[in-house]
């Protein structure tokens, strides 16, 4: 049994790819200060949360690939610094890469008010992130394995995630598992991809949304100081 009363030692993992394309594209909430928003909801949920590190997961960004070209490189860039220089000790990111299929791949094609067509497909450009999800695992896997965490707090909505809190459940029944799921409130009116059920039900405790109001008390300030260049919020986000 979880002993409640104790401090427990809690490690945050984001999906930074999940966290945009499920709560931050197409807001003016990009320039994100991960660590002080999920450390704030863990502890408002697990009031003994002692987070003392915070990993984030994601790709570089491709120039070639973004709207924004050369500047959308240079915004994650600078985003990355600033979270790096605002929390040396506890916040670490953890790239993996793209992968471009140049000889294109066959998808169904998208008939507005029609059923999916296998037989109805054409060819089109695919750009896949690699790796995100295989280092994520380790981590969380890793981490508690050297035995100086009491909880994990995985935020993401990616069923693929499933197989490393199964094994950690198994082999680790002491540790605590938290979930926060990046997307809107159910009432926001927007439709989105649904929280996934099978990964809530695998948490200790969980969280299905994010609201506005917390995005936007958890901003890191327009210009942070580095040992180098400031990190400055792009005029684009």
């Amino acid at each position: 049994m979880l002993n409640m009363s104790r401090v427990l030692r809690t490690a945050i993992y984001i999906d930074g790819y999940n966290l945009y394309y499920g709560r931050l594209r197409g807001t003016q909430y990009k320039w994100l200060d991960v660590v002080s928003l999920f450390s704030r909801i863990a502890r408002s949920i697990e009031p003994h949360s002692q987070i003392i590190s915070v990993k984030f997961f994601t790709a570089p960004a491709l120039t070639k690939f973004s709207r924004h070209g050369t500047e959308s490189m240079r915004a994650q860039n600078d985003y990355h610094r600033a979270l790096e220089a605002k929390y040396p000790d506890c916040f670490e990111k953890v790239l993996g890469s793209h992968v471009f299929e140049k000889d294109g791949t066959r998808m169904p094609l998208y008939v507005d008010g029609s059923p999916f067509d296998k037989e109805n497909t054409v060819k089109v450009w695919r750009l896949v992130e690699k790796k995100t999800d295989v280092n994520l695992a380790l981590a969380m896997y890793r981490d508690v394995n050297k035995g100086v965490l009491d909880q994990v707090v995985l935020i993401s909505n990616d069923t693929d995630t499933e197989p490393v809190i199964h094994a950690l459940i198994e082999d680790f029944p002491e540790l605590k598992i938290g979930m926060i799921i990046p997307r809107e409130p159910q009432n926001s009116g927007k439709k989105g991809r649904p929280a996934s059920s099978s990964l809530l039900n695998l948490a200790h405790w969980s969280r299905a949304y994010i609201n506005d109001e917390e995005l936007l008390a958890a901003q890191l300030p327009d210009l942070v100081p580095t040992k180098k260049k400031p990190a400055t919020k792009p005029i684009h986000w």
